[in-house]
């Protein structure tokens, strides 16, 4: 395992560039939702109309009327990994193209999301880097890229949000061998990624924070905001100028927001009880919050729901109309529709919690289009499209 203190002082060498004792500009102050206009993944809204021509096809006209709809609610486009990485330029140019023909700007929305040992403790959505495998190198390698092709479109804002599940898994599953050897793989790799992306004029970081039910409770919030300000002064030590706007919940979950009676599953309550944690962590308390599946609230949770729930529907549309001003933005992180993971117990890939009373099965591999799943959502939209 590679000795920290000798990383980041190497690493800070590298950022001599952004290495002034004087920050660039005060970019934490500023909300990158506001004033934008919100790009529509292409790939996403290709699958949708995939899905309308198959309602269409089976006569369900107003059901497919409805999910016609969907294909025009902005999302957030994953790089998954490696390979994805050669789609972001292509965005981000299609994105100044609206920009320019329509005079309103544009914020691309990504999700960076390919550490070693990803997902260390399910595995529906493990991913191609392990440490055995010079996995820190690799992922530093697809931080790097992705900073080539966002540095290629300067003129168009990104947001990220970063590293999915990792904060969860360091902070509560470290009695899971696999968890403990890649928490410090986990803490270096987020660190590199801030200090890396965040030197891009356009970009805007939010780590990801999991949800009121995996780390609002009060053993885990605090450990919590201490991690989020280690991250984060850990990035400064490899780039003086490293910042993050702050913190992404609910990604790829279900819980309500102000709406949600069931202790433990409101984002709001989340984010009102984190935030002054944060604070005295020396991180900036400001949230986007995910609600694209969150429709529908009236049902018991369980820690192990999360995987394709098939009691949830479409939730709020993405807006920076929030209900407190520590909210950035409602956001929809995951594309609904895309699956959650494999319900086929022999699969590589298989976690229980996608074979569970709480599941749509039989269900396909995380991110494959997963039609009935989409259908569901539509139908259980709230508000309604």
């Amino acid at each position: 395992m590679k000795n920290s203190a000798a990383l980041f002082a190497l690493a800070a060498s590298l950022f001599a560039p952004f290495s002034s004792a004087t920050p660039l500009v005060a970019r934490d102050s500023v909300n990158p939702f506001q004033g934008k206009t919100l790009y529509v993944d292409p790939v996403y809204s290709s699958q949708i109309q995939g899905a309308v021509a198959t309602l269409e096809a089976a006569g369900n006209t107003a059901l497919a009327a409805k999910a016609a709809k969907v294909a025009k609610v902005p999302t957030f486009i994953w790089i998954s990994q490696r390979a994805d990485v050669t789609s972001i330029s292509p965005n981000l140019r299609a994105a100044k193209a609206i920009q320019k023909s329509t005079g309103k700007p544009q914020a691309v929305q990504l999700v960076v999301y390919d550490l070693p040992e990803r997902d260390c403790s399910a595995g529906a959505s493990a991913g191609e880097y392990t440490i055995d495998d010079a996995g820190e190198s690799r992922y530093e390698a697809y931080i790097k890229a992705i900073y080539s092709e966002i540095e290629r479109v300067p003129d168009v804002q990104v947001i990220i949000v970063l590293e999915p599940d990792s904060i969860g898994n360091i902070i509560t599953n470290l009695s899971n061998p696999k968890c403990a050897k890649a928490a410090p793989a986990y803490k270096r790799g987020i660190s590199f990624a801030i200090a890396t992306l965040s030197a891009l004029p356009n970009v805007a970081i939010y780590i990801d924070a999991a949800h009121a039910g995996w780390l609002g409770w009060p053993g885990n919030i605090g450990p919590t905001a201490t991690l989020l300000g280690e991250l984060l002064a850990n990035a400064k030590a490899i780039n003086p100028n490293a910042w993050v706007r702050g913190v992404s919940t609910d990604v790829s979950n279900y819980n309500g927001l102000g709406n949600q009676p069931q202790m433990g599953y409101d984002e709001l309550v989340y984010a009102q009880n984190l935030a002054p944690l944060l604070t005295a962590a020396g991180y900036p308390a400001h949230f986007i919050i995910d609600q694209g599946r969150s429709g529908v609230q009236n049902y018991t949770r369980t820690g192990g729901d999360w995987c394709n729930n098939k009691y949830a529907g479409f939730g709020p549309r993405p807006s920076t109309t929030t209900p407190d001003p520590i909210i950035d933005a409602i956001v929809w992180v995951k594309p609904g529709g895309q699956g959650d993971g494999t319900s086929d117990s022999s699969a590589l890939r298989y976690d229980p919690a996608c074979g569970s009373d709480s599941s749509l099965i039989p269900a396909p591999e995380a991110g494959v289009w997963f039609q009935a799943y989409f259908e569901q959502l539509v139908t259980n939209a709230n508000p309604p499209f």
